[in-house]
């Protein structure tokens, strides 16, 4: 389960979604992908603007707004269900809920695709190096069983590969076995209570 957590700016921007007809609702959704393909155009917004009669800062805002639901909702996979509980925040009827649910369905795959070439400048994960290591006497204590967990978590930068020390880092970790466990069973019990209806209905409402 995946709900997007949607900020109170990006509903107002969508709220103009609201006050127009269901076809210009696809056109923004249309604006909304060539934008992600070729970038922005102060030009189509100025356009559409004068055929709506509106600002042209409120077709900007609207545009943006369609494009943050559609790349978080595709950068997360999120399912079908998923989607229409994150847009039931948004106020709006099952009609327009569907168009957006139709807009997600037919290119999250493209859009996925786009995000995945543009340079990013987050560290992302590469590889997880790990080594057990065992303290079996000291000098204080001839027999003990010590065991130590260390692990090396190699980022990258870009969707590139590593090819040199300035586009790749690396954090040295450690921890002891009963630690480890412990974070295992809290990160799970965690997930566990965010598939739970009484999460899904916080989440639908957090600003």
């Amino acid at each position: 389960m995946m709900l997007l957590v949607i900020s109170e700016e990006h509903k107002e921007h969508l709220s103009f979604l609201l006050n127009v007809d269901t076809a210009v609702v696809a056109e923004f959704g249309r604006i909304a992908l060539e934008f992600l393909r070729r970038g922005s155009s102060p030009k189509i917004y100025e356009g559409a603007a004068r055929k709506l009669c509106v600002p042209v800062d409120l077709v900007q805002h609207g545009v943006e707004g369609l494009m943050f639901l559609m790349t978080e909702s595709s950068k997360h996979m999120i399912s079908e269900v998923d989607f229409l509980d994150s847009v039931l925040a948004l106020g709006f009827g099952d009609e327009l809920n569907q168009i957006l649910l139709q807009l997600y369905l037919q290119h999250h795959s493209e859009i996925r695709s786009i995000l995945s070439q543009l340079p990013s400048t987050l560290p992302a994960y590469h590889n997880l190096e790990w080594r057990l290591d065992v303290q079996l006497a000291s000098r204080s204590i001839r027999q003990q069983v010590a065991p130590t967990l260390m692990m090396r978590l190699l980022l990258k930068r870009g969707t590139g590969e590593i090819t040199s020390s300035s586009s790749s880092s690396s954090v040295v970790l450690q921890t002891d076995p009963s630690t480890l466990l412990h974070l295992i069973s809290t990160l799970e019990a965690a997930l566990a209570a965010m598939k739970t209806s009484h999460s899904r209905r916080i989440l639908r409402n957090i600003k």
